[in-house]
């Protein structure tokens, strides 16, 4: 038996978020990423993480980043950035540039050339 789609009013509503990591230092994917995730776990606790349902594309250059969340869970992605001090034990500061519930937007305006 074969499942039916979930209608587009009970699906889960994702947002994407660009941040951009603004340091002295070269500060990697990896790096950003961790930050962001222990910030994030410290700030809403696992359970608040879990229903953010954040991942992480791989879209990175420049120290700028994209990360789709859960659309009620926005604000939260965006309060645990601004918290941030230092990433890998480098001085350094997470803000959000935009966030869209469509991904191209985002690509088209800060990690495409022109």
């Amino acid at each position: 038996m074969k499942l039916k789609p979930l209608m587009p009013s009970l699906r889960e509503k994702k947002r994407y978020l660009a941040f951009e990591v603004k340091s002295k230092d070269k500060i990697t994917f990896s790096e950003a990423k961790k930050a962001i995730e222990n910030k994030m776990k410290e700030f809403v606790g696992t359970l608040g993480m879990a229903n953010a349902g954040m991942i992480f594309l791989k879209d990175w250059k420049e120290n700028k980043g994209i990360v789709r969340v859960n659309a009620k869970y926005v604000d939260h992605t965006k309060a645990s950035m601004a918290l941030i001090k230092e990433v890998s034990e480098k001085k350094a500061k997470v803000q959000s540039l935009a966030v869209s519930g469509i991904i191209d937007k985002i690509r088209k305006k800060y990690f495409m050339e022109g």
